[in-house]
């Protein structure tokens, strides 16, 4: 029982979600294994010395309410025979076993309507009163029925409203037996043979009822019938003929058409032991065919995880290829060129500047003090082309990561479905905003970097020389001029541009310190722009349904676990 719980349980969590092939079947094999132990598996394992369920069904027009009829011996049919009249589904059970059925142990989303015999039937034709919704069980309290069974007339299997095919369908999976009803014109019918091959594949008692056969047929027709149920795998089920014959003005069959049947449901009532093993048999074939739906629902969901990894793995590696380029642009001196090398420019001077500085650092280093000292300007100007040419570059590469993942979900059908017709191919509202800010708090970063680098008295007084501002300009032109370990005075990026910046750093704090500054303060740049992509790309990623690891695998398992289970019952 522990292991059913378990599985009922676990089967809460199986949603399905992705619109891959198979999903809808897949959904509905989930749906009708919850129902079917809720419906039976658990309270015929809970009740194992209960009335046996007999459900009566068929296909529209077959009988199925004149044979209860019959059975009983009298009409207790919707058109007017019970009150309240209604199309629900009727349960007749023996007044000594009520207690059974008017809990929740069967069937428990059907809630519970008590109905009694009318004094007077309705003569056949009647309207009776507004059908009621198909929601509900009608109780029926009736000594005509045998201790130790229970008959449910069901709505038409071929319904033509789908509330009431799946309500058929629901409570032909509740059943310890099928009695089913069919006509000699409609017996091959595929509606009903694949509930009846579904019944062989749960290994349930079936008994057919051929209704309406014509005088002198019989013989034909039921061995016709007989062959096809020994091909499809029912040839145990009893097969009960009634002729073709006129109903009474109360719809009643004529007495003794159906004494056979109702000899034989008789004598399965009166038997505890014949009612235990049809109750065990059905038991046991409907775990294994639940086992063998648990393990197709582990495929299923299976599939689903790795259709929610692909979708995931094209959004990643499509944002960080952007990131890649970004870091790639910050390395190869791009961002040496346009604006900010004009600022740069304007920062320290051209032409004979750029010679005599590279000639002797120190000859100028008073010069250079003076200038930065008296033009704080010209620096923040590099800082702000800087934001704003790593911004763009930034911007431009998340909106090519956002297209292409938009791009590549659109080709997949479950990717389809998740983005619907919501435009993601474009960068989030405010991302733009959220980079320059990043930007601006690397660029902090870096400053501090320097004043922590600079802590020594000497080192102190010289950084202090050449101002916190242009030392931060300059380490920033020098780590988009660093790559693969060469520095900007061996690339030369930008006619020399870096070479300033270089051994004006390494005037204040040493080859080696400078290389750490760069080292760290291009890692850290790194790790913001990586995770300004990550924080953007979550616009695609949160669309996936959350993950449950586990999912596939346990179901797996508990799958082997009940076919064992029904083998060693």
């Amino acid at each position: 029982m522990t292991l059913l719980e378990e599985i009922r349980s676990g089967l809460d969590d199986v949603t399905l979600p992705l619109a891959l092939p198979g999903a809808d079947q897949a959904r509905r094999g989930a749906a009708a294994a919850r129902a079917q132990l809720d419906d039976y598996i658990l309270p015929r394992y809970r009740s194992l010395d209960a009335p046996l369920l007999a459900v009566v069904g068929g296909s529209t027009g077959a009988g199925k309410s004149t044979l209860v009829n019959g059975l009983v011996g009298h009409p207790v049919t919707r058109a007017g025979a019970i009150r309240p009249t209604t199309r629900q589904p009727i349960l007749l059970h023996n007044p000594a076993e009520a207690a059974w059925f008017e809990g929740q142990r069967v069937l428990p989303g059907l809630s519970r309507i008590r109905g009694t015999l009318a004094a007077s039937p309705a003569p056949t034709g009647h309207a009776g009163e507004p059908a009621a919704a198909t929601d509900s069980l009608v109780l029926v309290a009736d000594a005509a029925v045998p201790a130790g069974i229970a008959l449910l007339d069901a709505p038409d299997v071929d319904s033509i409203s789908d509330q009431n095919r799946l309500l058929a369908g629901q409570l032909l999976a509740a059943a310890d037996l099928w009695v089913f009803v069919t006509t000699a014109n409609r017996y091959a019918d595929a509606v009903p043979w694949k509930l009846l091959l579904d019944a062989a594949s749960r290994d349930i008692t079936v008994a057919v009822v051929l209704d309406r056969v014509p005088q002198g047929a019989e013989a034909e027709v039921s061995q016709d019938l007989r062959g096809l149920l020994d091909r499809e795998g029912l040839a145990g089920s009893r097969l009960f003929i009634i002729a073709e014959t006129v109903l009474d003005s109360h719809g009643m069959l004529p007495a003794g058409a159906v004494d056979e049947l109702r000899e034989w449901l008789a004598s399965l009532a009166s038997d505890a032991a014949g009612r235990a093993d049809v109750a065990r048999r059905t038991l046991n074939g409907t775990v294994r065919a639940l086992a063998q739906r648990i393990a197709d629902l582990a495929e299923s969901v299976r599939a689903q995880e790795q259709a929610a990894a692909r979708l995931e793995s094209d959004a990643v590696a499509a944002y960080e290829n952007a990131a890649t380029r970004i870091l790639d642009a910050t390395r190869d001196g791009a961002l040496l060129r346009g604006e900010v090398l004009a600022r740069w420019q304007d920062f320290v001077g051209t032409g004979e500047f750029f010679r005599t500085l590279e000639q002797n650092v120190g000859r100028f280093r008073d010069r250079m003090g003076a200038f930065f000292r008296g033009e704080p300007a010209p620096a923040v100007r590099v800082e702000a082309a800087i934001e704003t040419g790593l911004q763009a570059v930034i911007v431009d590469e998340a909106a090519n990561a956002a297209e292409d993942t938009d791009q590549r979900w659109r080709s997949d059908p479950a990717g389809r479905q998740l983005l619907a017709a919501d435009d993601l191919s474009g960068t989030a509202p405010g991302f733009a905003d959220r980079a320059a800010a990043e930007i601006r708090a690397w660029q902090e970063a870096l400053m501090e970097l320097i004043r922590t680098e600079g802590q020594g008295k000497r080192t102190q007084a010289r950084w202090l020389s050449f101002g916190i501002n242009g030392l931060g300009a300059a380490l920033m032109i020098v780590v988009f001029s660093m790559t693969a370990g060469l520095t900007g005075l061996e690339i030369g990026v930008a006619g020399g541009t870096a070479v300033v910046g270089q051994r004006l750093l390494e005037a204040v704090f040493g080859e080696d310190a400078v290389r750490r500054m760069a080292d760290k303060a291009r890692e850290d740049l790194a790790v913001r722009c990586r995770q300004l992509l990550m924080d953007e790309q979550q616009k695609f990623l949160q669309r996936l349904p959350a993950d449950n690891p586990d999912l596939a695998q346990t179901l797996a398992v508990q799958a082997g676990r009940l076919a064992r289970l029904a083998e060693s019952a």
